[in-house]
């Protein structure tokens, strides 16, 4: 339709929410269906944060707020950092967004020319390449393999940096993998990025706080000073405070590109929800009691999911150390028939195979630009997640 802007033309729906909604109009038909397709805790928002936001609204905090963030908010980001990744900012380095998405968006909105490029490591959350051609970029991708569990090699990264490059997103722990890189590993990384000046780091560090065992998270900027003047640092408190329904994002940055992104969201939506905001001031300077149970049972759902499908025939799912995801290969699979005769030529065949018979929703892996995978989110009860693997190892086995 003429009517429409060219710009439709470069993007693609997100798949995620394509899933997650085919997975809703099946249950809505009465078909018991177990969603694992969408990236969003089972947790409750803590006590301490609602009462924060109500105590917020008693006292009137209900106005316009200042286009980059109230700023005690502003303050207790500046704080957080400091505190958690040993990188100093100002107050004013500072700018909170409606969730993380717009802050990524609102920095390549502010950044990006025709031409520029962007670096995507492969696979990436589905939604970076699609903001990048909004934003009249170009996204170009750096390859994971799963012989590396997904993890990002130095020499990969070399060859996909170009003149044109702007930016390169990182993501640890990563959507949709789950690999969270080392302090070793990071370094390796920063070390070719030190080799490139003209290169800006966008560190997505959204899944922080879900990391396993005695896992240990880093962020560039906190690895590699040397970088700190050309690179944004995100992150926000959707995952880790089961805040996904708040939209709250933040980052900190160089002051000239935090300016940039203020003067962007000034002419798009100016402050974010002010209640929001202060039950945001409340998750990052009050109790943080619950991020040990949230990082117990998540870690116990991971441990039970990588098990169940490495006993499933045709999957390889590598253990991750982070996020609420796992991304097993589905590449022994791929030409098999189903018990109906349906071929399974791609991973999408897959996953919608999977959720016509056995009634569970995943996400194919080439929407995250690497395939033939499947992203499962363990976001849910131990009992689903049992019973989601074993409708996975039923549909795999009748597989020919």
């Amino acid at each position: 339709m003429a009517f429409l802007a060219d710009a439709l033309k470069r993007v693609k729906p997100s798949a995620t929410i394509t899933l997650t909604q085919k997975a809703r109009d099946l249950k809505a038909t009465g078909k018991d269906v177990i969603s694992l397709s969408v990236g969003e805790p089972d947790f409750d928002t803590p006590d301490n944060i609602k009462e924060a936001a109500i105590a917020a609204i008693r006292r009137g905090e209900t106005k316009y707020t200042p286009v980059s963030g109230i700023q005690p908010l502003r303050e207790a980001i500046a704080r957080k950092f400091k505190r958690e990744n040993g990188l100093d900012y100002k107050w004013q380095q500072t700018i909170v967004g409606t969730g993380g998405k717009h802050v990524i968006y609102n920095a390549l909105l502010a950044t990006l020319n025709p031409g520029d490029e962007v670096i995507c490591v492969a696979p990436y959350w589905v939604s970076y390449p699609e903001i990048v051609a909004l934003c009249g970029g170009t996204a170009t991708f750096a390859m994971t393999h799963l012989k590396d569990d997904f993890k990002l090699r130095p020499e990969e990264l070399e060859r996909a940096i170009t003149p044109k490059t702007k930016w390169v997103i990182f993501n640890s722990p990563s959507n949709p993998s789950g690999a969270a890189y080392t302090r070793e590993e990071m370094k390796q990384l920063t070390d070719v990025l030190m080799k490139h000046p003209h290169v800006w780091i966008l560190s997505d560090d959204m899944y922080e706080h879900l990391v396993y065992g005695d896992f240990t998270f880093v962020t560039p900027a906190q690895i590699e000073p040397g970088l700190y003047d050309r690179t944004l640092t995100m992150n926000g408190v959707s995952k880790a405070y089961a805040m996904t329904g708040w939209r709250i994002g933040y980052a900190a940055g160089p002051d000239h590109l935090i300016k940039a992104m203020d003067m962007v969201q000034g002419q798009q939506t100016s402050g974010t929800s002010s209640i929001s905001q202060w039950a945001a001031v409340e998750a990052l300077e009050g109790s943080q009691d619950h991020l040990p149970q949230f990082r117990k049972a998540f870690e116990r759902r991971r441990d039970l999911v990588v098990s169940m499908l490495n006993q499933t025939r045709g999957l390889k799912c590598p253990k991750p150390e982070g996020a609420f995801y796992v991304y097993p290969n589905l590449a022994e699979l791929i030409g098999k028939k189903t018990p109906g005769g349906k071929t399974i030529e791609t991973d999408e065949d897959f996953v919608l195979e999977l959720l016509a018979s056995e009634g569970v929703a995943g996400v194919h892996g080439s929407s995250f630009g690497l395939g033939p995978n499947m992203r499962i989110s363990y976001a849910t009860s131990d009992e689903k997640l049992e019973e989601a693997c074993r409708r996975i190892q039923k549909f795999c086995a009748e597989l020919r």
